[in-house]
C-alpha cells in the first residue's frame, strides 16, 4: 500500500510537471496566420525593428509581447464635402483598396498604432480631394472624371506612401452637387430644349418658303409653256382641245340612260325622265 501510495504521487508530480512545462512551452509559442505579420514588442527595448513571417514562433513570455497585423488588401469608403472652383458644394466619395507595407509595420505600430487606417485614410483623402477638385469647374468634374479620378489616385497613392500604406486601386464611387447647381443645370437643360424647338420650327419655316418659292417658280415656268404652246399652234391647239371635250361629253351622253339622241335635223337632245 505505501509503495502504491509513492507511485501515485510520483506520477502526480510528473503530471504535474509535465503540465506546468507544456504551459511554459505554450506560453513561448505564438502563431502568425496566413496574410499576416508580427510585430514584437519588448519590455525594454521597445519595439523591434524584425517583421515576423507566418508560422509558429518562439518568444521570450512577460518579456515579448507580439502585435498581430493584417497585411491583405482592404476596401474602404471615404466621403468627402469640398468645393469646386466655381464655388459649388460636391460630395464625393472614393472607394479605396489598402494594405500596409511588410517592412513598415514597426513604424506603423510606433507612431499610428493597430488602428492607424483609421488616422490616416480619412485625413489624407480630403486632404487630395480638396486639393484636386478646387481646380476645375462643376462641369468639368463630371466631363473629366477619368483625369480628375488619374489625378487623385496619383497625389494619394504618393501621400500614403509617406506612411507606409500601399494603394492597389482608388475609384470615384459617388460624386453629387449641391442643390443650388442642380437646379441650375435643371434650368439650363429647359433653356436647352426650348432653343432646339424654336431652331426646329426656323427650320420647318425655311424649307416651306423654299417648297413654295420651288412651287411658284415651277407654275410660272408651266405657263409660260402653255402661252408658248398656244402661240406656237395658233387655232390648232384651241380647235384640239374643243374635240376633246366633245368626245368627253358624247362619252358621258352614251352612258346616260335617259338620254336619247335624235339623228335627223339639227342635233338636239332630249332629256326624257323616267316615271
Amino acid at each position: 500500500m505505501a509503495f502504491s501510495a509513492r507511485l501515485f504521487n510520483t506520477i502526480g508530480k510528473v503530471g504535474l510537471g509535465v503540465a506546468v512545462a507544456g504551459g511554459v512551452i505554450n506560453s513561448m509559442l505564438y502563431n502568425v496566420d496566413g496574410g499576416h505579420r508580427a510585430v514584437i514588442f519588448d519590455r525594454f527595448q521597445g519595439v523591434k525593428p524584425d517583421v515576423i513571417g507566418e508560422g509558429t514562433h518562439f518568444m521570450v513570455p512577460w518579456l515579448h509581447r507580439p502585435i498581430i497585423f493584417d497585411i491583405r488588401t482592404r476596401p474602404r469608403s471615404v466621403p468627402s464635402i469640398t468645393g469646386t472652383k466655381d464655388l459649388q458644394t460636391v460630395n464625393i466619395t472614393l472607394r479605396i483598396l489598402y494594405r500596409p507595407r511588410a517592412e513598415f509595420l514597426p513604424k506603423i505600430f510606433s507612431t499610428l498604432g493597430l488602428d492607424y487606417e483609421e488616422r490616416v485614410l480619412p485625413s489624407i483623402t480630403n486632404e487630395v480631394l480638396k486639393s484636386v477638385v478646387a481646380q476645375f469647374d462643376a462641369i468639368e468634374l463630371i466631363t473629366q472624371r477619368t483625369l480628375i479620378s488619374q489625378r487623385v489616385s496619383e497625389l494619394l497613392t504618393e501621400r500614403a506612401s509617406q506612411f507606409g500604406l500601399l494603394l492597389d486601386d482608388i475609384s470615384i464611387t459617388h460624386l453629387t452637387f449641391g442643390p443650388e447647381f442642380t437646379t441650375a443645370v435643371e434650368a439650363k437643360q429647359v433653356s436647352q430644349q426650348d432653343a432646339e424647338k424654336q431652331r426646329f420650327l426656323v427650320e420647318k419655316a425655311e424649307q416651306t418658303r423654299q417648297a413654295n418659292v420651288i412651287a411658284a417658280e415651277g407654275d410660272a415656268k408651266a405657263a409660260d409653256l402653255i402661252g408658248r404652246a398656244l402661240f406656237e399652234a395658233g387655232d390648232g391647239l384651241i380647235e384640239l382641245r374643243r374635240i376633246e371635250a366633245a368626245e368627253d361629253i358624247a362619252t358621258q351622253l352614251a352612258r346616260s340612260r335617259n338620254i336619247v339622241y335624235l339623228p335627223h335635223g339639227p342635233q338636239m337632245l332630249l332629256n326624257i325622265s323616267g316615271n
